[in-house]
């Protein structure tokens, strides 16, 4: 059946797409096409032809075939129910042999024929079990990938509410300190206020007592004048008489000054409250404000780590805290500087204290973060340590660096053109040691401890100053 099925589809095919016809249309010298591929073949054409004989012909001429379309439709329809059956579509055969090259069922004509020759070929019993052998296999593959993506998806959203939570801690932090510059500037404008009040009120008093006591002297003026007035009246004889008590009470009521005349300073100030205003609150402030020239950043810190609201403190734990697995994260140990250098002097201070397990330094900036790696200049580290009441330079063989009290506070100091690393003890203004080398790319200060008791601190650099 699969052999005639074949053989019919042969006959009701289309010259020009080779499928079962659809829509088909007979020209007048016989021939037949789907209606859609002959339109498409006439598309570019002046004069259509037939496909297949060539002769002309015009599209009046063509004309659908109901009984060819019956016939196709009828096929189309039944095939697929004929294709579906367990027989071979070329010979009519059960098939029951798989074809591992073509990866397909076949018949025992097939499996002889030339098609099939040389292909390693089994009955189905055989083939199917090592067919899911291999289909697992390949489920067993993608399960992991899901796994994985799934882990990495996981791992993402953590590191989304870490990115939230980071957020979430700055915005704290710089409404903290902006808080306490407004209250600070709260605080200087009303004091500045409250003086300027202050000068006011003590000048206006001046002015008003000297107001109320030329009130007083014009009154007593006025009525002088109406005395002395009255007195001018009098006949002769009288006035004469009292003369000389009326010149004595003319001449003698005031002392003879300038009733406008007023002591210098008088005036508020004014050049005092408001002149270079902005300039002398931001001085004021420099006694307000502390400063370092170094924070520490906490994308590279270590696990074993914390740092303080403000970035200039690193304590050890014991126990790892739960961070993101970033490129930049030191695995095991340390924390760099949130800035780099390439050019130019840098230095900062670090409160060491008690601290018996240190290393201070910088670390050039394509330092492995992931493995360890080794304490020397060749691996990009340029480090001091302090480890077991020894102080030690870490160079290929380490050199003991000699002290004759405990440094309390380091300064390191990084020279990017002259190549040098200078390591401090501010307190009693030594040189502890020095590296000289080339930095070939940008370094970042490097601070790691192990010690539980007393963290690392980033010296405050005190009041800033102006000249």
């Amino acid at each position: 059946m699969a052999a005639r099925l074949s053989l019919l589809e042969e006959h009701l095919s289309c010259p020009v797409c080779g499928d079962i016809f659809r829509n088909p249309v007979v020209l007048k010298c016989s021939h037949s096409f789907c209606e859609e591929c002959l339109q498409k073949y006439w598309k570019e054409m002046e004069n259509p032809l037939c496909p297949v004989c060539k002769k002309e012909c015009s599209s009046e001429e063509q004309s659908l075939s109901l009984a060819l379309k019956s016939l196709c439709d009828s096929l189309q329809n039944g095939g697929e129910n004929i294709r579906s059956d367990n027989n071979c579509q070329l010979h009519g055969e059960k098939l029951k042999i798989f074809c591992f090259d073509d990866k397909q069922l076949i018949c025992v004509v097939c499996y002889t024929s030339k098609k099939h020759k040389g292909h390693n070929c089994y009955p189905v019993e055989e083939a199917v079990p090592d067919l899911k052998s291999e289909i697992q296999a390949v489920v067993y593959t993608l399960k992991n990938k899901l796994e994985n993506k799934n882990t990495a998806k996981m791992c993402h959203q953590s590191w989304v509410e870490h990115i939230k939570g980071q957020a979430q801690f700055a915005e704290e932090q710089i409404s903290r300190e902006f808080q306490k510059l407004h209250q600070f500037l709260d605080e200087e404008e009303t004091a500045r206020i409250a003086t300027l009040r202050e000068e006011e009120r003590q000048k206006s008093e001046v002015m008003q007592e000297k107001a109320e006591a030329l009130t007083r002297e014009l009154t007593t003026l006025s009525e002088t004048i109406v005395v002395i007035d009255k007195e001018m009246e009098v006949d002769n004889i009288t006035f004469l008489q009292n003369y000389k008590a009326i010149l004595n009470r003319a001449n003698c009521t005031f002392p003879d000054t300038e009733d406008t005349q007023v002591v210098s300073g008088a005036l508020i100030d004014v050049a005092k409250h408001v002149g270079s205003l902005k300039f002398k609150v931001w001085e004021k402030m420099h006694e307000f404000v502390d400063y370092t020239p170094v924070t520490m950043d906490p994308n590279t810190m270590s696990t074993k780590f914390t740092l303080s609201d403000d970035l200039t403190t690193m304590t050890y734990c014991d126990e790892r805290q739960s961070l993101p697995d970033n490129p930049e994260r030191f695995l095991n140990v340390g924390v760099l500087g949130s800035e780099g250098y390439s050019k130019g002097i840098h230095y900062w201070d670090v409160e060491v204290g008690d601290n018996d397990n240190w290393i201070l330094g910088v670390a050039k900036e394509s330092i492995p973060r992931k493995k360890q790696v080794k304490m020397e200049p060749q691996s990009g580290l340029w480090i001091i340590k302090h480890i077991s009441g020894k102080y030690k330079a870490c160079i290929k063989s380490h050199i003991l660096i000699k002290v004759d009290e405990s440094p309390q506070v380091i300064r390191v100091q990084l020279d990017c053109d002259k190549g040098e690393v200078t390591f401090c003890d501010i307190t009693k203004n030594t040189t502890l040691y020095t590296f000289k080398d080339k930095f070939t790319e940008k370094v970042f200060p490097y601070f790691n401890s192990g010690s539980k008791s007393c963290p690392l601190r980033l010296f405050v650099a005190g009041k800033a100053k102006t000249s």
